[in-house]
């Protein structure tokens, strides 16, 4: 079987025989057309998992902010944990940082809508835009105020 048949029928024998292929030069065998598509796909999962991750954290720390009295330490390990994958993920992929600081304001009036539903607080409570600096959302000690 051709490394481009298994692409459908044996993803996983797929990426070792295109491994091999590749790591031999034998670019001709390879399946350089969904080598491509995996690659880019690769790429815009690394994006969408920086944005989850900002997501939550923004999230969490709205909540914190905006209801003092249910914090809890639940809330205070999502925000933990996010900046911790986050800083993972940039020290892997530093270019990723800058998609995350393009993104924050789109994230944050989406994640204002959520943190409305999930309070039961208005909407207009909320900041138009994010209170948070790209700095403090990666600040690991940062938790902001009521």
């Amino acid at each position: 079987m051709t490394a481009q048949e298994l692409y459908r029928t044996d993803f996983f024998e797929w990426t070792q025989r295109n491994a091999e292929l590749l790591s031999r030069g034998c670019f001709d065998l390879a399946d350089i057309a969904h080598i491509a598509e995996e690659l880019a796909d690769m790429g815009a999962r690394d994006q969408r998992e920086v944005k989850s991750y900002l997501r939550r954290l923004i999230l969490h720390l709205l909540k914190w902010q905006m209801q003092p009295s249910k914090r809890s330490p639940s809330w205070q390990t999502s925000i933990g944990n996010s900046r911790s994958a986050l800083k993972d993920i940039f020290e892997q992929s530093p270019s990723l940082r800058r998609l995350a600081v393009q993104s924050v304001p789109k994230i944050y009036a989406d994640t204002r809508q959520r943190a409305a539903a999930e309070t039961g607080l208005v909407r207009s409570a909320f900041p138009l835009e994010c209170p948070y600096t790209f700095a403090q959302l990666m600040q690991i000690d940062f938790y902001p105020v009521d």
